[in-house]
C-alpha cells in the first residue's frame, strides 16, 4: 500500500510526517522501522502520525513513533514540524493552535521571524511523574553505572529526560554513557540522555543520546530539560541559548510554577510516497533467512 509523506527536520532532528486527518493510518513496529531506515526506506529519527484532535481542547493530534517503532509522549522538534506543516497546509489560518500529544497538550505559534515557539507546558520534577526510582525530589541524584557514580539531574518534558554536566561536550562519552542510562534500571520507561556543558549562563552546548534513536543532531525537549536542569542547580538565567549540533534553540523557563517556552526553525526538505507494506516483507524474509541458517548449522 503506498503512503504519501513529507519529510521534515528541526535542526538535523529529521521526521517523516504523514497526514492521517483524512483517513486513519495503522502502521506496524516493522512498518515503521522500514519507513525510518536510511537505507531501505526514507529515514528518519522519528515518524510523526497527525490526526483528528480527541478531545475538544486540541486542534489535532500527532503520534510519535522512535526509529525502533516504539511510541513515545513528546518532542519538541517534532511539534515545530508539525506546526509548520498545518499552518504551510492552511489547515490552521491563525498563528496560534494547540496539539494533542501522549505527554499532555500543547501550545504552538508561528512567529512573524518564521520561526515556531511550542509552550512545552511545566516540566514534571517528582520522580514518580518522571517516571525515576528515588525516594524524594531533589535538584540531582547520584546513580551507579559500571561501578561509577554519577550525579545528574532528572526531568520530564512529557517525556522522561536525565541531564548530566559535562567539561567539553565534544569529548563527551555520549554513544557508550548514554546507552548505559537510557536503559538503567531507575528508569522504569528508559530515558533520554543530555551531556550539557555549560559556557556561562546564558548559553549551553548539549548532546542528546535519544531513547530508541540513539544521538540526534537536536532533540528539542533535551534542549528544554537541559535549561531546567541548570536552573534547578543555579547555574542558568531565564533566557537560555542552546547550541545543539544541528544549529540553536532559545529555551526560556522563570520559575518552577511557569511552563518552558522553546524557539526554533522547522524545514520542510521534500513530499514523496512509499509502500510501507515492504516493511512487514523484509523483516519476514529476515527471519525466514534466519530460520534457514539456524537449520544450516551442524548439530
Amino acid at each position: 500500500m503506498t503512503l504519501a509523506f513529507t519529510k521534515m527536520h528541526g535542526l538535523g532532528n529529521d521526521f517523516v510526517l504523514i497526514d492521517a486527518l483524512a483517513r486513519p493510518v495503522q502502521l506496524t513496529s516493522a512498518q515503521i522501522r522500514f519507513i525510518a531506515d536510511r537505507r531501505q526506506g526514507v529515514g528518519c529519527d522519528q515518524l510523526l502520525l497527525i490526526e483528528s484532535a480527541r478531545t475538544s481542547n486540541a486542534d489535532f493530534r500527532y503520534r510519535i513513533f522512535n526509529a525502533d517503532g516504539g511510541e513515545v509522549e513528546q518532542c519538541g522538534n517534532g511539534a515545530r514540524c508539525v506546526a509548520r506543516y498545518l499552518h504551510e497546509r492552511k489547515l490552521i489560518a491563525r498563528a496560534d493552535a494547540k496539539l494533542e500529544t501522549a505527554g499532555g497538550i500543547i501550545s504552538v505559534r508561528i512567529e512573524q521571524t518564521g520561526l515556531v515557539t511550542v509552550n512545552m507546558g511545566r516540566p514534571a520534577l517528582a520522580p514518580p511523574d518522571i517516571p525515576f526510582i528515588a525516594d524524594s525530589r531533589a535538584p540531582s541524584y547520584s546513580i551507579e553505572v559500571a561501578g561509577e557514580a554519577l550525579e545528574l539531574s532528572v526531568v520530564s518534558m512529557g517525556n522522561p529526560h536525565a541531564v548530566l554536566l559535562v567539561d567539553d561536550v565534544a569529548t563527551a562519552p555520549v554513544g557508550t554513557l548514554g546507552a548505559q542510562l537510557e536503559s538503567h534500571p531507575r528508569f522504569p520507561k528508559r530515558v533520554n540522555v543530555g551531556f550539557m556543558q555549560v559556557v556561562d549562563r546564558r548559553f549551553v552546548r548539549l548532546r542528546v543520546y535519544e531513547r530508541g534513536v540513539g544521538e540526534t543532531l537536536a532533540c528539542g525537549s533535551g534542549a528544554c530539560a537541559a535549561v531546567v536542569a541548570g536552573r534547578l542547580r543555579g547555574l542558568l538565567d531565564e533566557r537560555v541559548t542552546v547550541g545543539l549540533a544541528g544549529g540553536e534553540l532559545m529555551v526560556s523557563w522563570p520559575d518552577t510554577h511557569a511552563p518552558v517556552h522553546m524557539t526554533g526553525p522547522a524545514t520542510k526538505v521534500f513530499e514523496g510516497s512509499i509502500d510501507h507494506d515492504q516493511g512487514a516483507h523484509i523483516e519476514a524474509c529476515g527471519r525466514d533467512v534466519v530460520r534457514a541458517r539456524d537449520r544450516a548449522l551442524p548439530s
